[in-house]
């Protein structure tokens, strides 16, 4: 410790106890040592601190108002002690973000970062799964939180919180007559061949609008794990795709259509993250999401590229 700081805690020790005995005994050194450290710092600072009394000593003017910045400094050094300390800790921590398709949109970048800013020395990975792992990590442990869309099942386990819902749309091959219409239904489309996902049943069904279809069986065209591979099979006419309004942001590409629909309910984004693994940066996380997510969160409906962010 600096020679200066160990003056300031021995002269604290003493205006504390006012007495140097109970004061040497609480800095476990010896009272001509502490008696010698006092006048030193008294010598230093060209005042009295203490008057000595037969039943003790007593804070001169000057020691009380040299007591109060003592504190001040003090409280100071050890609040850098522990924030110096705690970067050095997050350093050699790395914080992983799993995450499937498009993760929380343009909200992604805004929340990592944030949460970089207020954890510079946490290295932050992303990492992408397919649809085979909506948890996108999670249930292995691989990731600290996921950035993903509900339907997820019932897993006791899992704590999710909502940052924004947005409409879903229908992707269609340029070629096929739907792409030219204002709106399509699920009545529209029940006879079209569908480009399924390869997901746990809760997601898969959401996905080709189980629910909506009214015991109306579903026409398989092709399955497929990953975004590129749904993307492709539409171009190649193999068939049609419910996707989040969003999708057309980021993955409009010549030969595609985007048909908004109606009479669907509406997908979610969701952070979500492990109740047994709580951590005070999982904990932070969640916070800024939540926080972006009041800012931009209503305006991730926009459609086409007309989304701007109000949080950047």
């Amino acid at each position: 410790m600096d020679e200066n700081l160990r003056l300031v805690r021995y002269f604290l020790a003493v205006a504390e106890e006012l007495h140097f005995r109970r004061a040497a005994a609480r800095l476990f050194v010896s009272q001509p040592t502490l008696s010698d450290q006092i006048h030193r710092l008294e010598q230093h600072l060209g005042v009295r601190l203490f008057e000595r009394t037969s039943r003790g000593v007593i804070l001169t003017p000057a020691g009380k108002e040299f007591e109060g910045e003592a504190r001040t400094v003090l409280a100071a050094w050890e609040q850098a002690v522990v924030v110096t300390r705690r970067v050095a800790e997050e350093r050699a921590q790395t914080f992983v973000i799993g995450f499937v398709a498009n993760a929380a949109a343009e909200l992604t970048p805004l929340i990592t970062r944030r949460f970089r800013d207020h954890h510079a020395g946490v290295s932050v990975e992303m990492h992408q799964y397919d649809f085979r792992e909506p948890l996108a990590g999670l249930g292995t442990g691989h990731v600290d939180v996921a950035l993903t869309r509900p339907p997820l099942g019932h897993i006791p386990w899992l704590h999710t919180e909502t940052l924004f819902t947005e409409p879903r749309v229908l992707i269609v091959s340029a070629a096929n007559p739907l792409a030219g219409r204002d709106v399509v239904s699920v009545e529209d489309v029940l006879d079209e061949p569908f480009v399924a996902w390869r997901a746990p049943e809760p997601c898969r069904d959401f996905w080709l609008a189980l629910d909506q279809r009214k015991g109306h069986p579903v026409r398989i065209g092709r399955e497929v794990v990953t975004v590129d591979e749904c993307l492709e099979s539409i171009l190649m006419d193999a068939g049609v795709a419910f996707a989040q309004a969003s999708a057309q942001r980021f993955y409009a590409r010549p030969g595609l259509a985007f048909v908004p629909t109606t009479g669907l309910p509406p997908t979610s984004v969701v952070v979500a993250w492990c109740a047994d693994h709580e951590t005070p940066l999982v904990r932070d996380f969640v916070r800024v999401a939540r926080e972006i997510a009041e800012i931009d969160g209503s305006r991730m409906s926009a459609p086409g590229d007309g989304w701007r962010s109000a949080a950047s």
